[in-house]
Formats: structure tokens, sequence, C-alpha cells
């Protein structure tokens, strides 16, 4: 068996938040989370860190007594589906050695558009239920994305970037990212954060909402 299918189901619960602690989490945390006592959290952890899947990180400041906290290594992030991998990359060195990158960004593009058309558009009566929508669609493709509220901006964060190990050799693999959230959204997508430039999540902000002329006369870029 590989990736979470060879751990049982408390453990693969506590592998999924951890990885969904950006910074990671305390045992406490984990107790409350998973339901079960701090001797089994301390258990699966240590296990998981003779295993190289988890890691000890440098705990929050909070002007108390330091707690540990733990967070998946990278080998422990490969537990998780990484969708496109040898084949894609092959597949877009190829193209990217036949049409050059511009043509191959612009194919990803065009692609990324053309999967959200075969999906039911995403509509929502404020920036907050859109980027929830947004969030479980993308989650929905293995991406584990959550809404989250950055000042008076709501974005995507994205913990499991589908595309990671594609994305370190042809970081184009992004536009289709872009382009599938804008088509499903109308909205413009910043991409705020990204995993393969040194990002702990990769963070997507939604635009504003198209002016009502704009979208008439198909403006806006």
């Amino acid at each position: 068996m590989q990736g979470l299918a060879q751990f049982g189901d408390t453990r693969q619960r506590l592998l999924r938040q951890l990885l969904l602690a950006r910074d990671g989490a305390g045992v406490e945390e984990l107790c409350e989370r998973l339901r079960i006592s701090h001797n089994a959290v301390r258990q699966h952890l240590t296990t998981l860190i003779v295993s190289g899947l988890v890691q000890r990180v440098e705990p929050r400041p909070t002007g108390g007594r330091p707690q540990a906290r733990y967070a998946l290594t990278e080998q422990g992030r490969e537990l998780f589906p990484r969708n496109y991998g040898a084949i894609s990359a092959a597949l877009i060195s190829q193209l990217v050695a036949r049409v050059g990158e511009a043509e191959v960004g612009a194919m990803l593009q065009e692609l990324g558009t053309t999967v959200a058309a075969t999906q039911v558009p995403l509509q929502a009566d404020s920036g907050e239920a859109l980027a929830r929508a947004l969030a479980q669609r993308l989650d929905a493709l293995g991406y584990e994305a959550i809404p989250a509220r950055h000042g008076d901006d709501w974005q995507v964060e994205a913990f499991n970037c589908v595309f990671h190990g594609l994305a370190r050799q042809h970081p184009q693999v992004c536009k289709f990212d872009i382009a599938y959230m804008e088509a499903a959204t109308g909205r413009r997508i910043h991409h705020m954060e990204c995993m393969v430039r040194g990002g702990q999540v990769c963070r997507f902000k939604l635009g504003p909402e198209p002016s009502r002329g704009a979208a008439a006369t198909g403006g806006g870029s």
C-alpha cells in the first residue's frame, strides 16, 4: 500500500490535521481535533517522526512557556496525492521543446478555462460565500483548500498543490490553476503565495466583482 492507505484511520486523520496546520500543531490541538488522549497523540507522532514523515518545528511565540509543535516533512507531504506526475512532466517537456514556453503557458490557460466550462459556474452573494464555494471545489480536486480572511479580502488557501513536483520543473502549470479559478468564479484571481516559490501554502486572492458594464461588454482584463 502507498500514500495514506498504509496507515490506520487515526494516523491518517492526524496526518491530515498536520497538512492543514500551516505553522504546525501542538499535542493539545491534535488531542482536541482527533478526540484521543495525549499519550496516543505522542505515540503516533513518535512513530511518524522516526519514519521521517513528521518533524518538530519552532513553537509560536506566545509569551508563555513554549509548546512543542509538529509539522509534516517534505516526505510527509508526498503521502498526499499529487496528480499528473512523471507522465505529465514528460508531456510538458516535449511540448515546450516543440512549441516553446509561451505557447505551452497559453495552452494551459485554455485548458483551465475548458475544464471549468464543464462544471456549473460558482454563484454566491458575497465574497465569503464565493471563497467557500471555490475552496470546496478545489478540495474535491485534491487541493485540501480552505477559505481564509486576510484583512478585508477573502482568499483561498490550498495546502496540497496537486502539481507540486511538476510546477518545480515547469512553473507555467500554475496558469492552469489561475485560469480554472477565474473561469469558475468570473473574478480575477491573484496568486499571492506559492509553495513552489517557498510559500507555506498556495494562496489565491479573489478580485472584486466585475462591474455590470464590463460584464455586459466583455471588458475587463
